[in-house]
């Protein structure tokens, strides 16, 4: 499939809420129950590493990281947030999606990358591994869904070997 990886803008947003909320209806890819507007989404994401594969001005997927902690120490870590849209998943565009983003997190001084992933999301487990996240445990019964399930969530890591060591 022929597309590209670029830099996610707000005129990206239609199609990354319209994955985002394929995700939500999963009910095992985000504990989010509805679509923030793009000023709210802007607010918890960090400005750079933002990610879309795009075919034709067509979102396929998208990825995008968040601080994990204020404190000036936790500059170098962030949350992956990824997604890909119904039609195209299992294509390999994810890989291609979050290879690009560790890439690109690195190049912006980023040392760990980490993910908190439903544990019945067998799909993005993988994914991450496949890309160099090892898993560091399990969140048991973490996150209750508005449905009245309880899910567990998996830790995964990303520690980069060329930046932030000395």
């Amino acid at each position: 499939m022929d597309y590209k990886i670029e830099e996610m803008t707000e005129e990206n947003w239609e199609g990354v809420a319209k994955i985002y909320l394929e995700g939500i209806n999963t009910g095992k890819a985000t504990f989010q129950s509805e679509i923030p507007s793009f000023q709210d989404w802007d607010k918890n994401h960090i400005k750079i590493c933002r990610l879309v594969a795009c075919k034709k001005n067509k979102v396929l997927g998208w990825a995008a990281l968040s601080p994990t902690s204020s404190r000036c120490v936790y500059a170098g870590v962030a949350e992956v947030s990824i997604y890909i849209g119904e039609e195209y998943r299992g294509q390999g565009i994810g890989k291609n999606i979050l290879k690009s983003l560790v890439k690109l997190s690195e190049e912006n001084g980023i040392w760990t990358l980490q993910s908190g992933i439903v544990r019945e999301n067998n799909a993005s487990i993988a994914l991450h591994k496949s890309c160099g996240f090892r898993e560091l445990g399990i969140r048991e019964q973490v996150a209750k869904m508005p449905n009245g399930i309880w899910h567990d969530v998996v830790l995964m890591e990303r520690r980069s070997s060329i930046v932030g060591i000395d």
